[in-house]
């Protein structure tokens, strides 16, 4: 039986393999890897696209978050606000830059950043607040601003899960002084390999995370500051260009496949079918159903060629890595319950309506569900 993976890259890829081909063999021949024409034709289009004045591509979606914190002030010491919901990474960066990641527990209904929580966090060391933009749509951005308006911080958006979407018509990375974003292959903008980006349209911001990104230099080999090394590749640069023109198409594909699964899971009792803050037009990075026995039901549909996963299946302040914090187990109730309940089911833009067919049947078949 076929098997229907979480996300098709391959149909993706196949999409713009023509188009791509003669750029990407003329880097190749000319051996020009590292900026260029390729990486600044990218960075304008993104940045317009994004509504932004700036566009900095960097390394990848951690490395990002990290310059755009530290561009926008955090030091050792600082305290940088963050949903306990979220990737590992977005509390990384804050904790590579010696900054205390302050979590937050986050809404019960799309599982995003609660603002009666951010506002509860904040103390006289609040430098940040990081709202995740998660599976597809927006944190309460309003809301999330009016706080950090009142108390000083810097709101930078990770909108790694987000390209393309919109609150209130406003475009994901274009709301707080900056945003940080992850091209991984598997987003609904994604590179072939590692690659991210941050947003601004703050100039002195910008300047400062290009000039951190290329180890603390704008002369070659005089140093100004301790950065990092941390750039977009050109080849990269070439593949995501290619994607962007297709990206809102791709986002209208992944809307009608999640209304469709919205319409399958209607008659599926058990299964809480994820919906979207009003106001949010958003873009279904993933596709996230909450259901009692998920473990047991998530084996059943991998044994069946279904590549449904978890994001996320433990919350951040419950890692091994960030116990230092000491948090445990009930200090975010709602998170902690949904990381028992959440299931992401396949969705990509190519995905069929005969593919989504066959993974709600084999849900609904499933003994965990009954």
């Amino acid at each position: 039986m076929e098997h229907i993976p979480l996300v098709d890259l391959r149909a993706q890829q196949a999409e713009i393999a023509q188009e791509v081909r003669p750029e990407l063999d003329e880097i190749l021949r000319t051996a020009a890897f590292i900026g260029g024409p390729a990486v600044e034709a990218f960075e304008a289009d993104y940045a317009r696209y994004t509504g932004s004045a700036h566009c900095i591509g960097v390394g990848n979606g951690t490395d990002a978050l990290e310059l755009a914190l530290r561009a926008a002030g955090v030091r050792t010491g600082g305290e940088v606000i963050l949903p306990a919901n979220t990737f590992v990474a977005t509390a990384e960066a804050v904790a590579r830059l010696g900054a205390v990641p302050v979590l937050v527990d986050v809404d019960p209904d799309q599982l995003l950043l609660d603002p009666a929580k951010v506002a509860g966090a904040v103390t006289a060391k609040t430098q940040a607040i990081v709202p995740v933009h998660l599976f597809g749509q927006l944190a309460p951005m309003d809301a999330v601003l009016a706080i950090a308006a009142q108390c000083g911080a810097a709101v930078i958006e990770d909108a790694a899960q987000s390209q393309g979407a919109r609150q209130g018509g406003k475009v994901s990375g274009s709301f707080g002084l900056a945003a940080a974003t992850s091209f991984y292959p598997g987003k609904n903008l994604g590179a072939a390999g590692d690659a991210g980006a941050v947003t601004t349209s703050d100039p002195d911001i910008a300047a400062q995370i290009r000039l951190l990104g290329a180890h603390g230099s704008s002369t070659r080999y005089v140093h100004e500051v301790v950065g990092m090394n941390s750039r977009l590749d050109a080849l990269q640069a070439v593949i995501l260009r290619a994607k962007l023109k297709r990206l809102d198409r791709w986002n209208g594909l992944r809307r009608a496949a999640a209304a469709r699964y919205g319409a399958l899971l209607q008659d599926v009792e058990g299964v809480a079918a994820p919906t979207s803050l009003p106001g949010n037009e958003d873009v279904w990075h993933l596709y996230v159903v909450q259901l009692e026995d998920r473990d047991q039901v998530l084996a059943q549909l991998q044994a069946a060629g279904i590549g449904a996963g978890i994001h996320y299946p433990t919350p951040v302040h419950l890692t091994k890595a960030f116990a230092y914090l000491g948090k445990g187990a009930g200090d975010f109730p709602v998170a902690e319950a949904a990381a028992g309940r959440i299931l992401s089911l396949p969705i990509f833009p190519h995905i069929t309506a005969e593919q989504q067919e066959r993974v709600v049947l084999a849900l609904a078949a499933s003994p965990g569900m009954r």
